[in-house]
């Protein structure tokens, strides 16, 4: 069996005397889409930060691909494939959704963002990124302005952006957040599209969307791991239930 992607072990985040994250130790194993839950304030961001080098933490490693990146500074993981979607995106309302995708490719290949003309006309760059468009589903609004564009496939065109980059694990903080609930099927329908072809650390409060998508669930409570487990062991914790889920319906489809 492969090693994990992504191993922390025994992350402490300290602000002050409040401990954000407490001893946390966990993986991320290759092509695995692994959810990260708790109630508000259980220190979810404080984590997810950590882990993409924007804040190093007191006590404890980060191991990515087998190396030590507890120290390694937020582009240096970037370029090793660590993203996170809403910071690694900037979507250009005025550009059409294939050219902010090519430009997302432009970026991925060590060039900073040029005028979108040489995007719009460069097959390197609009190959790769008609290829991302197909497989989320999107090609139909290849050519439709950005700033058009409903709230649910402004976050799926954030995702291509993201996937542009060739990420090895890409973190999704919340993507479901303020969608309508069609929406919310939407994009539990293109995040099941990437199943096996990404790794995926998915950071959400829908909990219908974490236990449809997730192979494994990590619950994160007052800054520590309280359970990992597959979604039926963690559905089926006392532990859990009464620290976060008896707060949640959780569909049993």
């Amino acid at each position: 069996m492969s090693e994990p992607l992504l191993v922390l072990d025994g992350l402490v985040k300290r602000f002050g005397g409040l401990i954000a994250t407490n001893n946390v130790s966990l993986s991320i194993e290759q092509a695995e889409v692994h959810a990260i839950i708790g109630p508000n304030g259980a220190g979810k961001t404080t984590l997810v930060s950590q882990i993409v080098g924007e804040q190093v933490p007191n006590e404890g490693s980060i191991r990515f691909e087998g190396r030590d990146v507890t120290h390694m500074p937020v582009p240096e993981r970037a370029r090793r494939g660590i993203a996170r979607s809403f910071q690694i995106t900037s979507i250009f309302d005025d550009l059409t959704v294939r050219q902010n995708v090519s430009l997302a490719v432009q970026a991925r290949d060590g060039h900073s963002f040029r005028f979108w003309q040489e995007a719009d006309r460069d097959t390197a760059l609009l190959d790769p990124a008609n290829e991302i468009l197909d497989l989320l589903g999107l090609e139909s609004l290849a050519d439709r302005d950005a700033a058009n564009l409903a709230h649910g496939d402004k976050r799926a065109l954030e995702i291509a952006m993201a996937l542009a980059m060739k990420p090895r694990l890409l973190l999704l903080d919340e993507p479901m957040a303020g969608m309508a609930p069609e929406d919310s099927k939407k994009m539990v329908r293109l995040l099941a599209s990437l199943k096996g072809k990404y790794t995926l650390l998915l950071v959400e409060h829908d909990m219908d969307a974490v236990f449809a998508l997730s192979d494994r669930i990590s619950v994160l409570v007052y800054g520590a791991v309280i359970a990992t487990g597959a979604p039926a062991e963690i559905r089926a914790s006392k532990a859990v239930r009464d620290a976060y889920l008896g707060e949640h319906e959780v569909s049993h489809a």
